[in-house]
């Protein structure tokens, strides 16, 4: 999409008939649905460095706990075009503790991407919103701006808090945004997300019994997702030895003593030491993407020190960490440095231009102490393809921390009849991965990406989601 041209004519025309919730960037547009709604609060205007563009964007808060002063930080961008007519997506990153602003509207999917060391953004032709309005969450409180004032709720963080947070979020969103309320609704993420986007799906579906709390969600997306322990450690661990990460003797060891399917397992010493063998391994590449460069810049104050941190602590939980990879390896750099700037803070309606607020984007702590994860979602997916949900699963195929392998095997336990042979997919003329389709779930590779599978692939990426929403297969050739 070409940028627009800024016409300062018909902006001072437009600002003055009747204040227009229109930031100094944008063209003027068609009266859409919510034009009727009073001047919004959270209406972005003044970001700095945005480029002109031809919609809307709005940031701020969502209480979910009045009692507790417990509040959701979200970015929400309406559709390049006819946002009436397209659905609504929340995207979540993972961690846990890792910023969905940070990653997915910084890095990966949304229309401003950071550039230039953090003192700049540029304009994402393969933004997502150019199929969906898409909104982004901070969560839980700790991650990014989310934030609670009372200090208990953090010592209490884990699958279920979140759950529970992002469905009360979702509803006061709703409250702010009424016209989209009975919209078609759907839930993508990445990592760790692979958890967080089920269990707030099945919170969803089981409370839309009540129709005062009805929401419309068709299905989720997921990308690299955890899905369950003992598939994705072992899938962990066999994918690193097929790719000469670590030697046939580290590997027979972790084979001969890690059964990653019983509770006992990091009770092995032998186990244990080997698992550490294959972490340390890792340290040397970026585990995330296996075949690019890692970030040299400024590396040892950066957050690699708190990534290296949550990538060599052993956990019944898996250790993802989102990393802006591909073209360029310092992206979480920029992003911090963007999101520390006080005008930045200020146009965002985080502060009020009075300090900062400190930001990060991942928060260690959290990672550490999250009291509860599910060691397997497969029960969740069962229950909600036979509800009829849509639920596509898509793995970039040099990423070491979620891999591919891990995936299938995740996919295979759940039994799934297959309704189509397994086969390429195609982009403008070139092969972008392999998809099987499964009865009520469809599974798609792409081929040379990493972890944040947009970032290495953002044309194909935007094709794949667009296919998704359509409930369409991509092109067979």
């Amino acid at each position: 999409m070409a940028l627009l041209r800024v016409d300062v004519l018909s902006i001072f025309v437009a600002a003055a008939s009747a204040l227009l919730a229109c930031p100094a960037s944008c063209t003027t547009t068609t009266t859409r649905r919510h034009d009727a709604e009073p001047l919004h609060q959270d209406l972005v205007t003044q970001l700095p460095g945005q480029p002109g563009v031809g919609f809307r964007h709005y940031a701020g808060y969502a209480t979910v706990d009045e009692k507790n002063g417990r509040a959701l930080f979200y970015w929400f961008f309406e559709a390049t075009s006819g946002s009436d007519e397209k659905p609504l997506v929340l995207w979540l990153n993972g961690g846990p503790g890792c910023s969905s602003v940070g990653y997915g509207a910084t890095q990966e999917i949304g229309p401003f991407l950071v550039d230039g060391e953090g003192y700049a953004l540029k304009f994402n032709p393969y933004s997502w919103n150019k199929e969906a309005n898409l909104l982004f969450l901070e969560s839980p409180v700790g991650v990014g701006f989310s934030y609670s004032n009372t200090s208990s709720d953090y010592d209490i963080l884990g699958d279920s808090f979140a759950a529970n947070d992002a469905y009360s979020f979702l509803h006061e969103w709703y409250k702010k945004f009424p016209s989209y309320r009975n919209w078609s609704f759907y839930i993508a993420g990445e990592s760790y997300a692979g958890k967080y986007v089920p269990e707030l799906a099945e919170l969803i579906y089981d409370k839309n019994n009540d129709s005062s709390l009805f929401i419309n969600l068709k299905g989720f997306l997921l990308g690299n997702p955890e899905t369950s322990d003992a598939q994705d450690w072992q899938g962990f661990v066999d994918y690193a030895w097929s790719h000469a990460i670590i030697s046939d003797s580290t590997y027979k060891i972790i084979k001969d003593n890690c059964d990653f399917y019983s509770n006992d397992t990091w009770s092995n010493e032998k186990c244990k030491d080997a698992v550490d063998e294959l972490l340390r391994q890792y340290k040397f590449i970026d585990m995330y993407s296996l075949y690019t460069s890692v970030c040299t810049q400024n590396s040892t104050s950066s957050d690699n020190g708190v990534m290296q941190h949550m990538m060599l602590r052993r956990s019944s939980n898996m250790m993802p960490r989102i990393m802006g990879n591909g073209y360029n390896p310092c992206l979480d750099l920029y992003a911090k440095t963007f999101y520390n700037r006080r005008d930045v803070q200020k146009a965002l309606h985080v502060t009020q231009g009075q300090g900062n607020k400190h930001w990060s984007i991942c928060n260690h702590q959290i990672f550490d102490g999250w009291k509860d994860s599910k060691p397997s979602l497969l029960p969740i997916y069962k229950k909600l393809i036979e509800g009829g949900l849509r639920i596509w699963v898509y793995s970039g195929d040099t990423d070491g921390r979620v891999p591919v392998i891990a995936t299938r095997y995740c996919l295979n336990d759940l039994g799934l009849p297959v309704v189509g042979p397994w086969r390429p997919w195609y982009h403008q003329k070139q092969v972008r991965g392999w998809l099987q389709e499964y009865q009520g779930l469809t599974f798609a590779t792409f081929r040379g990406a990493g972890h944040a599978v947009p970032v290495f692939e953002p044309s194909s990426s935007l094709a794949l989601f667009a296919s998704f929403l359509a409930g369409q297969p991509p092109s067979s050739g």
